[in-house]
């Protein structure tokens, strides 16, 4: 693993030292920013009628109308930005003619495929972490449950990683930036929405759909419950796609 944190590093050092970490990051803030305050607003908004009428207040949650719709939407953001980071993984290498070099390096493949995936999800948890600026807003407003917000985070987290291993996947199949963030999207959207199908499926095939939709394993997370059988289909998911990402890149190392 030590090669694969040399690749890491190379990778982070590209991102930190060129205008897209800080171009994406400054999309993503403004995004999130934005959606948090028109959540907190109506929040405050639906308080503030609550308080004219005695007993109105009992139903109003911090936890459930702020902090779950706000991670919802920052995960729905993240399916936005994350290709923009992925694209280049690598795409850039043969854009930039050095991707025969990286094959051919003494490094081992697998090696190489975590170090491309470790600098991107190094990369989207700083920016996870930049955002945390809410919980502090929030604990000064009030007294939100700390539970659900270190769960919502981990399940963003998680789910982050199935859009960045999506993303890499993508960026091995093109040379081409443009088309390997569309692909990326694609993807990474038909696995938000497959689940909206479950509804004209049958029973079996409904719960099929409902497990393999990327949205439905978070929603206990944003609850405060950690399930064992969400953190399993979200890391299978992830080396899944590795995995693809393996396969492509021996494939084309033999030609």
């Amino acid at each position: 693993m030590r090669n694969a944190w040399v690749v890491a590093k190379r990778d982070l050092g590209s991102y930190f030292n060129s205008p897209v970490f800080y171009v994406v990051t400054t999309v993503f803030l403004m995004i999130y920013s934005f959606i948090f305050f028109q959540i907190l607003t109506f929040f405050s908004f639906q308080s503030v009628q609550a308080g004219q009428f005695r007993g109105m207040n009992v139903g109003l949650n911090l936890n459930d109308m702020v902090i779950e719709p706000s991670f919802h939407n920052m995960a729905v953001t993240l399916l936005l930005i994350i290709p923009a980071l992925t694209m280049r993984s690598f795409a850039d290498e043969k854009k930039s003619k050095t991707y025969a070099l990286l094959l051919s390096s003494p490094i081992d493949l697998k090696e190489i495929i975590f170090g491309k995936f470790l600098a991107c999800m190094t990369v989207v948890t700083v920016m996870v972490l930049l955002s945390s600026y809410n919980v502090g807003f929030l604990l000064i407003l009030g007294e939100p449950e700390i539970g659900p917000i270190v769960t919502s985070y981990l399940g963003i987290l998680l789910m982050s990683g199935c859009y960045v291993g999506i993303g890499v996947f993508a960026s091995s199949l093109t040379d081409n930036q443009i088309i390997a963030a569309v692909i990326a999207f694609g993807m990474s959207l038909f696995m938000w929405i497959i689940g909206w199908a479950a509804q004209a499926a049958s029973a079996e095939m409904g719960e099929l759909l409902h497990y393999l939709s990327l949205v439905d394993h978070m929603q206990r997370f944003l609850k405060g419950i950690v399930d064992t059988s969400d953190v399993v289909y979200y890391l299978s998911f992830i080396l899944f796609f590795l995995f693809l990402t393996h396969r492509v890149l021996d494939s084309e190392r033999w030609r």
